[in-house]
């Protein structure tokens, strides 16, 4: 399998929430994993960042923030130029998804521990 580079998008270090869930799956998938959430803290040996540092060559961004929390990441993310971003249950984003598409960024409404379980990442 092809190691894809996923940025985490509203990481945490609480084990009940999906974007901890998500860390854990793909890192034990062999993706590299970067992560942004609100606290600083570590899951999986995957660093949680506070503030969005600047990225290259990233091929997904799994999104786990609702519609209004993506505003202020909508250039980091266009900039970053990733092949494709997933909107996991709960993040659907009608203006984001358009702005994507203009940008050629593929837009993807799924789930990524399903996409990960299913060997369809």
């Amino acid at each position: 399998m092809k190691n894809k580079k996923t940025l985490v998008l509203g990481a945490t270090t609480k084990p009940e929430r999906y974007a901890f869930k998500a860390i854990t799956a793909l890192v034990g998938k062999g993706h590299s994993v970067l992560a942004i959430g609100q606290n600083a803290g570590e899951v999986a040996g995957v660093k949680i960042q506070t503030k969005a540092l600047p990225i290259k060559s990233i091929d997904t961004v799994s999104l786990y923030l609702n519609p209004a929390r993506q505003r202020e990441y909508y250039n980091y993310i266009i900039e970053a130029h990733p092949k494709r971003v997933i909107f996991n249950p709960g993040t659907e984003n009608p203006e984001f998804h358009q702005l994507l598409a203009l940008n050629d960024i593929q837009v993807e409404v799924a789930c990524t521990l399903v996409l990960l379980a299913t060997n369809q990442y």
